[in-house]
C-alpha cells in the first residue's frame, strides 16, 4: 500500500499515548547496541536479539504499540497482522522481543534499515550535535520514500520517521493507543508539532 495521491505527503513520529496501557521498557544494553548500530551502521553491532520488560499497572492491558523510544518501535503480533508484515518489512526487519516474565507475549521490534537522505538541509533546523535531532524538519518531496511505511534520516539516524499513510493506518488499528506527532507536511496549512521528538 502506498500513500493516496489526493493526500499531501506527511511525516510523523509515533509514540504510545499516555493512557492506561502497559508499556515495554527496553533492556538498556540492547537499546545502547541498537543506537550504536543506527549511528555507525556496523554489521557487528546489528541487533540479533532485543529484550524488554513490561512497565505500568499489572491490571492495565498491554498496548499494541508499547514503546516510546524514537528508534525502537515495537508492535504486537496483532498489529503486525492487521498492517501486514510484508508492508512493514519494506522498511526493515521484524525482530522478536524477548519479554521478561512474559514468554507468551508476541511483540516485535521494527528494525528500520532504510536510511533515506530526503531532508531539505537549507530549510530545516540544524541537526543537534549530540544525536542529530532535527526539531524543525522540511523534507524534499522528490526524495521522500512515500512507498515505505517508515525510514530513518542519515542526519538523525536514531529516530524512526513514519510516512503519513502508515501512521494513519496504525492509529486507525489501535484506536486511542498511539499519539501521532506531525513532523512535516506537504500541506502548507498543516501545523507541525512544536517539539515532535520531546517527551
Amino acid at each position: 500500500m502506498t500513500e493516496t495521491p489526493e493526500k499531501s505527503p506527511a511525516v510523523y513520529r509515533l509514540l504510545p499515548k499516555l493512557a492506561e496501557y502497559q508499556q515495554l521498557t527496553p533492556n538498556s544494553w540492547d537499546l545502547r547496541q541498537l543506537k550504536r548500530w543506527q549511528r555507525l551502521g556496523a554489521e557487528e553491532d546489528r541487533p540479533v536479539r532485543f529484550r524488554a520488560e513490561w512497565a505500568g499497572e499489572r491490571n492495565w492491558p498491554k498496548g499494541d504499540f508499547p514503546s516510546g523510544y524514537p528508534g525502537a518501535p515495537i508492535l504486537s503480533r496483532r498489529l503486525i497482522d492487521q498492517f501486514g508484515a510484508d508492508a512493514l518489512r519494506a522498511a526493515g526487519n521484524l525482530l522478536p522481543v524477548d519479554i521478561e516474565d512474559a514468554k507468551g507475549d508476541e511483540y516485535y521490534l521494527l528494525l528500520v534499515e532504510q536510511v533515506v537522505d530526503c531532508l531539505d538541509l537549507r530549510r530545516s533546523s540544524k541537526p543537534k550535535k549530540l544525536n542529530g535531532e532535527v526539531k524543525h524538519a522540511v523534507y524534499r518531496t522528490d526524495a521522500l520514500p512515500s512507498h515505505l511505511p517508515a525510514f530513518r534520516l542519515p542526519q538523525f539516524p536514531g529516530a524512526v520517521q513514519w510516512n503519513g499513510w502508515a501512521a494513519d493506518r496504525l492509529v486507525e488499528f489501535t484506536g486511542d493507543q498511539i499519539e501521532a506527532r506531525l513532523c512535516w507536511s506537504g500541506d502548507p496549512t498543516a501545523v507541525p508539532h512544536p517539539d515532535p521528538w520531546g517527551f
